[in-house]
């Protein structure tokens, strides 16, 4: 180990113990070009772990870091509320809930060795009634000053549920404008129909599990995802891919799983990258094998993209909060703002330029852009301009941002971006989505590496039946706490289950057929060009 000499103090927070949860001081600071984080349990002593790849990046991303207003309404009322210990939401958050997940059960078809979250292991099953869900969703709709309006449906594998379509027709009736479906896609493949019911219901994406391109690094659902690509395109519903990334377990696929969604970008919107959380009690030797930064994921992006995509083409998650400070100075309300830690996340979107990857960085001057409209939107705020001549303003400066010689070809990304910012028609973004595939990543954390200033700042939030409103990263974090204690309380053990329902629990357990799979025509359709070289 390095010598503390050579080490670099870069801030103090907060973090846990990864044994004991006790609530410790701690240290983030750079070593060797990376970020790090350090704490000191009295009990069970020193813990260290890679936080960034790269300080450079850390410092990149640091200046784009900007808080949001929190919540007006806070679940919790308690005066004093320990983060994150006493989360609901309480009024220490300093973020609205961009994203709400609603867990609807915990069974699954598959059961997958590093999944610790389904029935059989938990030993009940919870699958809140209808009547909950609506209970969860309104507690959502009803934040202020922005109601949640983006819902995500999930699991387990929400669609062993035979009231899954009356659940999303719940979230439209309920006011959400978005509303996506989290599933390993085994049921979409096999039932065109399903996919197309979900999509009539009101579901705008599939968030579908995808861990790599071959049977090795995905053997969840390799051989499905022909079958849910084909089903989702007929049935008009975008999909996004979720790989949960491992360092020297699939991290080698990036570029190709990037060059997948590329290839399908019809039906592919994204493909957004989970770089793994370590659960468990697990010796720094181990971790070290495993653990994958975000920092660490853009280097492989750009390596193994051959440039077409590099690291200057990631911003970070608050990066778009100037454009939420001028719609709110134009509309003079609280506006939907993406204020989550710049730690938490990094973006691009990528066009297609004659079959290669073109980053939208490439022809918007994506900085620039974004500090003229905070200064503009600074100035109304302050009423030193008028928003209406300030709208015209922009109308003719968006041309100093905008490369036409090397934008894509086929619809006026001036026009665009005027529509959604000014006239706030948001469905003009719709042409940049289908003609770009976003490349995304968030690195949700664990004990190991856990720093409550993110806490404080995440935008993704868990509904439970107790009408709170739970972080991502305590809810899954700390279970005993949050997600197991909620979810044992209001679910049945598995043989009460098995008595009421008739059916045992592992029914559902899926069972494919290798051969039958791979000697489809659309297997084989799907995969060209990607299984040759990898077997």
């Amino acid at each position: 180990m390095e010598s503390e000499s050579k080490e670099k103090h870069i801030r103090n927070t907060l973090s846990v113990c990864p044994e004991c949860l006790k609530l410790l001081s701690a240290e983030v600071f750079e070593r060797d070009g990376k970020v790090w984080i350090r704490k000191s349990c009295p009990e069970h002593g020193k813990f260290e772990d890679l936080y960034w790849g790269s300080y450079e990046m850390y410092k990149r991303a640091e200046k784009f870091a900007r808080d949001g207003r929190g919540l007006k309404n806070p679940q919790i009322e308690k005066e004093n509320p320990v983060c994150p210990f006493d989360c609901g939401l309480c009024k220490k958050h300093k973020s609205h809930t961009a994203l709400a997940n609603i867990a609807v059960t915990n069974r699954c078809d598959l059961t997958c060795w590093y999944c610790f979250y389904f029935a059989k292991r938990m030993g009940y099953v919870y699958e809140p009634a209808l009547g909950m869900i609506r209970e969860m969703l309104s507690k959502l709709r009803s934040e202020r000053p922005v109601p949640c309006n983006a819902v995500q449906i999930t699991g387990g594998e929400p669609t062993l549920r035979k009231d899954l379509i009356e659940i999303i027709k719940i979230c439209k009736e309920e006011g959400f404008d978005h509303v996506q479906l989290n599933t390993n896609g085994i049921r979409l493949s096999q039932n065109p129909e399903l996919a197309k019911k979900v999509r009539g219901a009101g579901v705008n994406t599939v968030y579908l599990s995808f861990d790599g391109l071959t049977p090795k690094t995905n053997p969840k659902n390799h051989w499905e995802i022909p079958g849910v690509l084909e089903n989702c395109r007929n049935a008009g519903l975008g999909v996004v891919l979720v790989p949960t990334l491992i360092k020297g377990v699939n991290d080698h696929e990036l570029g190709d799983m990037i060059r997948f969604g590329f290839k399908n970008n019809d039906v592919i919107r994204g493909v957004n990258i989970q770089p793994v959380s370590l659960v468990g009690r697990m010796p720094r030797k181990e971790r070290n094998k495993y653990r994958i930064t975000i920092p660490d994921v853009i280097q492989r992006i750009e390596e193994q993209t051959n440039g077409e995509i590099a690291k200057e083409d990631f911003y970070p998650v608050p990066s778009v909060m100037p454009v939420t400070n001028f719609v709110e100075a134009l509309t003079g309300k609280a506006e939907y703002a993406l204020s989550a830690h710049f730690a938490c996340g990094m973006a691009t979107y990528v066009f297609n330029d004659n079959g290669k990857m073109l980053p939208v960085t490439r022809f918007i001057d994506v900085e620039g852009l974004l500090e003229y409209l905070d200064v503009l939107g600074n100035e109304i705020k302050a009423g030193k301009r008028n928003k209406y001549i300030s709208s015209i303003r922009l109308l003719f400066k968006l041309d100093s941002f905008i490369d036409r010689e090397k934008a894509p070809k086929g619809f006026s990304i001036k026009k665009m971006l005027f529509n959604a910012l000014v006239r706030h028609n948001y469905r003009a973004l719709g042409a940049f989505h289908e003609r770009s595939l976003f490349i995304g990543m968030m690195h949700f954390q664990d004990l190991y590496n856990y720093d409550v200033e993110r806490v404080k700042r995440c935008v993704i939030h868990y509904a439970i039946p107790e009408g709170k409103i739970v972080p991502f990263c305590a809810f899954n974090v700390i279970p005993d706490r949050y997600r197991e204690s909620s979810q044992e309380k209001y679910g049945i053990k598995i043989p009460e289950w098995e008595k009421k329902t008739g059916k045992k629990l592992n029914e559902d357990l899926y069972k494919r057929d290798i051969k039958a799979l791979e000697k489809s025509p659309l297997y084989k359709k799907t995969y060209k060009g990607f299984l040759k070289k990898k077997r």
